[in-house]
């Protein structure tokens, strides 16, 4: 989260050309220099033994009887200490009564009208400077999805750890709450930077040729809170550790969907989820996204190259953040879809007038010549408002195995057909 900077959308188109490829390499390489800093660093701050948490064997996340994958994206949700917690930015008519509550019972009206198969908190999840305490706050913005006994899973954004846990205090309550699939970081890993690094697979019906196999992967990254170099200013960033972690995941699910049984002749697709978003998102304008920019993008003042490592891993269909609470939009570039959530939670920062809002993206399958459940033909998204009708607009095509990018007709009342 960072407080709204109001801009009108460039009306330049972008070309994504040889000579701009170049530069985002040479950037990329350039911020390899600060390897040493934060490698070092994350060795002396977090020791071995404290970089992941014993686990109980968590459910197996799979398709759904009816070939879909369902996930609802709750961006900034910023709770503090529900009823007394005021809301911002919201219509004079809506001051009354507002709260931290108002984001519970959203959160509620879209595991109701979505039923969704899977729940991704895409970071400030809670707003640590105003929360009396960090445990209870998470708690109670959590709790829909742990009523409603949904698999869910959590990243840290810039704000969660400002209150009286450390960020990774913060991550361990995390991974200890009922039916959450978080982890504190990869097992098999002794240093990576930040917390909240993991990779979860969602396997094919079952009874299908695919029950046993990984037909969609979905990744997750800490992508920091501030800069911790002197001389670089801004929000943090995904560290080359992070980046060699998600290099190694990919080749080895990629191996593993590419070998028999049912051995496929590309990668299963992947979906990516942290809460800064990449520098790149600052290229699109309105001629080539679907949604709104209404604020600058807030990314790190660097460009880690993490950008170049998805595209040469070759398995990410899209990537969602959170972070700018008034942008919403998706926009396609090299390939993959760069999305916001959108911003979800009544205590951040927002547009009156601007329903809060949350991204739904459905995973489907096709089917095999034998009528069963096969692997994944097409990935789609839109977005739900908080209004009276929860209204569902900018339903799109973000991947499919025939084309990508495809723009979809808005639709009212419900989702996308």
């Amino acid at each position: 989260m960072k407080r709204a900077t109001m801009v009108q959308p460039s009306s330049t188109f972008v070309n994504i050309n040889k000579k701009n490829l170049w530069v985002s390499l040479a950037i990329a390489v350039l911020s390899l220099c600060f390897v040493p800093i934060n490698v070092s660093a994350a060795v002396r701050r977090h020791p071995p033994q404290q970089h992941h948490l014993s686990r109980k064997p968590s459910p197996k996340l799979r398709f759904g009887r009816n070939g879909e994958f369902k996930i609802l994206q709750v961006a900034d949700m910023h709770y503090a200490d529900g009823k007394t917690t005021p809301c911002e930015d919201v219509l004079p008519s809506q001051v009354d009564g507002c709260s931290d509550l108002n984001t519970t019972a959203f959160i509620h009206r879209m595991i109701e009208a979505e039923k969704p198969n899977f729940i991704i908190f895409t970071g400030d999840n809670i707003y640590g400077f105003d929360s009396k305490d960090s445990a209870k706050s998470m708690d109670a913005a959590f709790a829909p999805a742990i009523a409603a006994r949904i698999p869910w899973a959590a990243v840290l954004g810039n704000h969660d750890q400002e209150g009286t846990l450390s960020r990774e205090g913060v991550m361990k309550h995390i991974v200890g709450l009922n039916h959450t699939l978080s982890q504190f970081n990869p097992s098999e890993l002794h240093v990576i930077d930040g917390f909240g690094n993991y990779n979860l697979e969602v396997g094919g019906v079952e009874g299908s040729d695919f029950v046993n196999k990984s037909i969609l992967n979905l990744y997750f990254l800490d992508s920091g809170d501030y800069s911790t170099v002197p001389a670089i200013p801004g929000y943090g960033w995904i560290k080359p550790s992070q980046q060699l972690w998600f290099q190694r995941t990919s080749a080895k699910l990629r191996r593993a969907y590419m070998s028999p049984p049912n051995a496929q002749k590309s990668s299963a697709p992947g979906l990516v989820y942290f809460h800064i978003p990449l520098p790149e998102v600052a290229s699109f304008d309105s001629t080539n996204f679907t949604g709104v920019r209404q604020e600058d993008i807030g990314s790190a003042s660097v460009n880690s190259g993490f950008f170049t490592t998805l595209v040469e891993a070759g398995d990410v269909k899209a990537v969602f953040t959170g972070h700018d609470h008034v942008n919403d939009f998706c926009g396609q570039l090299t390939g993959i879809q760069l999305c916001y959530g959108g911003g979800f939670g009544y205590h951040a920062y927002g547009k009156a007038g601007w329903p809060r809002r949350a991204r739904v993206v459905v995973a489907s399958l096709e089917k095999t010549e034998e009528g069963g459940w096969g692997t994944v033909k097409s990935i789609k998204t839109w977005k739900r408002l908080d209004d009276k009708h929860l209204t569902a607009i900018d339903g799109e095509v973000l991947w499919s195995k025939k084309h990508t990018g495809t723009r979809r007709k808005k639709h009212i009342n419900g989702s996308p057909a």
